[in-house]
């Protein structure tokens, strides 16, 4: 075991370092000046789908977090035949201690306690490839900026490959103090790596902010991703007492562990640099999507996995947890003992039991342009693109660089009655770090004309007043309503909804608060019904809770596992841990987990479209489920759009490029 981590203190980094300021694109904390502005922009070039193949990297704080939090949806892409490569940020070294159920405890051991870890997601990994857990690894170094090493482990079989990297960062100070939160606020703190036991990097590095910073974003630049999973940079605001917090590992006042929120705070201020170094360079704009994986936040709601999903998530974690008596080759450990077996499933926390993105809806948005082609708009390289089709039926171009950016995932839209489209996003406004802003807003982008350009970004404010409450913003979701205005809604940082609505001017009102004192979660659903009236339906803790044109109904629905979706004002919703997806009339018969989109035309009547337990693309209408069976994984989940050609669904491949399906 190596000595206890030492920070300290040193100058401020000298002025050759900053030749890696960032020009454009976000706002990213460099050494002695300030940082640059968002840079909403339009125009830049974006790398071709041509010279890009499809690669999934997921960025995490501890061994299993992905296992946790990540999947199913880091195991439908990998099953789809997508590389995949993982980096884990700390040493996930705690205490040193691995917990063996009936057994006295061991003495600290933190070199070992790391080297099992890592071990249990070798084994993980190795299953998941359809290996035996204890198949042999190449096990190398990694050269990094500024000298650093990491570890880096690769597997592949059947045509499938898998690349751990362990950067080794601390958990913990000498005080027991979490270190990677105050890494984040403190520019002149420094942390040495540990060595876990076997390890081939036999020297420790140090890591002070720009350090890891600028690391994370050379290893976005090795790989080039397509599919970007990261951790919760905005967890949801958690009141409970000291020893509940402390029981349950969370971070004073958040639902979630604070290693989760600094890395994932950290990865996002890489992503923006990468963004920003490809401007400076005169490179194209970096094709990836991405996707941010709530942590804890999994025990504090209902649970949204159905049984067959749970069964296959949970699986991947009993390799990881390993057992004592197993005999894997490493002499330190074959696993995370204390997950190991039905740990997973009984344990009270529940973690495993649920799978949420931070910005439920980042699914395309399509519009009908005046020749009948439809533009499907998104996010890629934390910028809004519209891609269109070269000609009705599927064909799609190259996408449209709109700027914006840096944006999260999901966009919100609404289809005015001249047929022009606005753009509703949220914006990292500054993600300073080091004491600095860390401001989030949402931000309007309004079609000039039908299928035409777009006017400049707009900025429309937040409902929260202060960065940190700001911070806790939900995924936009808009409608239009009949006289031409648009309602918009988001969750605020007390789960509850807040709107603003334009007129048919093209004025904004105030921010305002839905009445209702429940707390709901995130992926609000908003329709209109025959009568022009606008529904809104949010996830309750107890109930779905509904408002009708601005005043909440008193009914008493019943509590949905996850986010909920709405047509012509009815809902549709999947009871807790429930495959069966509900509707007005009872069981749709589209069963299945994650996020719906229900839809309603005339000549269709209602249309569905969700995730089937397979992590598959389905649509449910006329009495008929159709599953699309394309190889090569989704990125996010699809969209649907009902048209004179009937229905049209349109996803976003890993490889970042739309394709379309006609059910």
């Amino acid at each position: 075991m190596q000595p206890p981590t030492r920070p300290r203190r040193r100058a401020v980094l000298t002025a050759a370092l900053a030749a890696t300021a960032t020009a454009a694109g976000c706002s990213v904390p460099e050494p002695r000046r300030s940082a640059p502005t968002a840079d909403p922009a339009p125009g830049k070039p974006i790398a071709s789908a041509r010279t890009r193949r499809a690669l999934l990297m997921q960025f995490a704080a501890h061994p299993d977090d992905d296992l946790y939090f990540m999947n199913p949806d880091s195991q439908r892409l990998f099953d789809a035949g997508v590389p995949l490569v993982s980096v884990y940020v700390t040493a996930g070294e705690h205490t040193g201690v691995n917990r063996i159920a009936g057994m006295p405890e061991a003495p600290p051991d933190r070199a070992a306690y790391s080297a099992a870890r890592h071990q249990g997601l070798r084994q993980s990994y190795a299953v998941a490839l359809g290996l035996p857990p204890f198949t042999p690894w190449r096990r190398g170094t990694l050269a990094l900026p500024g000298g650093r090493r990491a570890e880096v482990d690769v597997l592949a079989h059947g045509g499938r490959r898998v690349e751990l990297v362990f950067l080794n960062l601390p958990m913990h100070t000498p005080r027991r103090y979490t270190a990677l939160p105050a890494l984040w606020e403190d520019r002149a703190l420094e942390l040495r790596t540990h060595l876990p036991a076997g390890s081939p990097v036999t020297r420790a590095d140090t890591y002070d902010y720009d350090g890891l910073v600028g690391v994370l974003t050379g290893l976005l630049a090795r790989y080039r991703p397509t599919v970007v999973h990261t951790l919760d940079p905005d967890p949801d605001v958690q009141h409970s007492d000291e020893a509940t917090r402390r029981r349950d590992s969370e971070q004073p006042g958040y639902a979630d562990h604070g290693d989760h929120t600094a890395v994932a705070r950290f990865t996002w201020a890489a992503l923006c640099r990468r963004v920003s170094d490809a401007v400076r360079d005169g490179e194209p704009i970096p094709a990836f999507t991405t996707t941010a994986f709530r942590g804890y936040y999994n025990r504090h709601w209902p649970k949204n996995l159905p049984p067959e999903v749970l069964k296959e998530k949970a699986a991947r974690l009993v390799p990881y947890g390993g057992d004592p008596s197993w005999r894997c080759g490493n002499p330190s450990g074959c696993g995370d003992y204390g997950v190991g077996g039905d740990r997973p499933l009984t344990n009270r926390k529940g973690w495993v039991r649920s799978t949420h993105h931070r910005w439920p809806g980042a699914r395309p948005v399509l519009a009908e342009e005046p020749d009948g082609r439809l533009a499907a708009y998104g996010v890629l390289g934390l910028r809004a693109v519209r891609w269109r089709e070269s000609a009705p039926g599927g064909v799609w171009g190259e996408p449209e660089d709109l700027g914006g950016g840096p944006l999260a995932p999901a966009l919100g839209s609404a289809v005015l009655p001249d047929g022009r489209v606005l753009l509703l996003g949220v914006r990292f406004a500054a993600l300073d770090g080091h004491g600095g802003a860390d401001r989030r807003e949402v931000v309007l982008l309004e079609q000039r004309s039908p299928g035409g350009p777009f006017l400049a970004w707009r900025g429309l404010g937040n409902p929260e007043r202060g960065d940190d409450r700001g911070r806790r913003l939900g995924s936009p979701v808009a409608v239009a309503a009949p006289g031409g205005r648009v309602h918009l809604f988001v969750r605020n940082a007390d789960k509850r909804v807040s709107t603003r609505v334009r007129a048919a001017d093209g004025s904004w009102g105030p921010w305002r608060t839905l009445p209702g004192a429940e707390e709901v979660q995130d992926g609000l659903a908003v329709s209109v019904d025959a009568a022009g009236r606008v529904h809104v339906y949010a996830a309750g803790r107890e109930s779905v809770r509904h408002w009708v044109d601005g005043r909440e109904r008193a009914e008493r629905l019943p509590l949905s596992g996850s986010t909920v979706a709405s047509a012509d004002g009815g809902l549709f919703h999947r009871p807790p841990a429930d495959a069966r997806l509900l509707g007005p009339a009872g069981d749709t018969g589209l069963d299945g987990y994650g996020e719906v989109v229900a839809a309603r035309s005339a000549a269709l009547g209602t249309v569905l479209l969700g995730t089937d337990p397979r992590g598959r693309t389905a649509v449910r209408a006329g009495g008929r489920t159709r599953v699309r069976t394309a190889k090569g994984g989704a990125a996010a989940p699809a969209a649907l759009h009902l048209g004179a050609r009937g229905a049209t669904v349109v996803g976003l491949g890993a490889d970042g490029r739309p394709w379309s399906w006609q059910p």
